[in-house]
């Protein structure tokens, strides 16, 4: 199932998407909130007349990096042996179609296509055996990043927890298991042009790793995202630039660059 979130005459509410046609899909309004049992209303509004939301406001977004062998020597940096975990805030969270935002303070921006995890209760210490028990479902996500700040500053706050960095949508996917979620394809499109593509086959530390390494040491909400690392292909957005990520069996999350006002 496909749940997304959106608003529609100043009202916000989840609902599942229905449809294969893009210029056909609906939304059945869902009673209450997905991360508990729900029902479906059965009032169906169509896609063209909502706007779509981020589809979680995540208490936290934990991103892993260097999680791609080959995304790692392009930036000419040493394979992690352990996960490496950074965040991004709540507030550097934008949906499907919200303006990216060039900030002032870097004049190198860089796209990041990665596949996030949804985690779907509250948990900690999550078992492997586990861990497909506490993902709620999958999302697109575009991890931009100020490069030359990265480069400058050793911590990444400001180069990846600004505002407007943290792009998900359009949807979650619920109906992917961890093994299928595993092997998909990523591409990233910017202005129709293909920048990156991969499979998520090709990280080093697979969904199970990441979810055991960081419920080891916090507690994940439900609605919290996981980004799981980009593949090879990073590289510069302009002002004017449409960034599109898309994954096989998810979708396409698209945004646009604009100048910082």
């Amino acid at each position: 199932m496909r749940i997304a979130r959106f608003s529609i005459d100043g009202n916000v509410a989840f609902g599942a998407v229905e449809g294969d046609r893009p210029d056909e899909l609906v939304l059945d309004i869902i009673k209450g909130i997905p991360f508990t049992d729900f029902e479906l209303s059965g009032t169906k509004v169509p896609l063209s007349k909502v706007r779509l939301l981020p589809p979680v406001l995540p208490n936290k977004v934990v991103a892993f990096g260097r999680n791609y062998a080959e995304h790692a020597r392009e930036l000419g940096n040493e394979v992690p042996d352990a996960p490496f975990a950074f965040f991004k805030p709540s507030t550097s969270v934008i949906g499907p179609g919200d303006e990216i935002q060039y900030p002032s303070f870097t004049e190198d921006l860089h796209h990041e296509a990665e596949l996030a995890v949804v985690i779907a209760r509250l948990c900690r210490e999550v078992p492997r055996e586990r861990v497909k028990d506490v993902i709620f479902g999958y999302t697109c996500a575009n991890d931009v990043t100020a490069r030359d700040v990265q480069k400058r500053e050793k911590q990444w706050a400001r180069a990846k927890g600004f505002d407007t960095s943290c792009p998900l949508g359009p949807w979650v996917e619920t109906g992917l298991d961890v093994e299928t979620a595993s092997d998909l394809t990523i591409q990233l499109t910017v202005n129709g042009e293909q920048r990156q593509l991969g499979r998520t086959s090709e990280m080093i530390h697979s969904i199970e790793d990441l979810v055991v390494n960081i419920s080891e040491a916090m507690t994940l909400l439900p609605g919290d995202v996981i980004l799981t690392g980009t593949p090879a292909g990073v590289g510069p957005l302009h002002v004017g630039d449409e960034v599109a990520v898309t994954i096989e069996g998810i979708g396409t999350l698209t945004n646009k660059v604009v100048k910082r006002g």
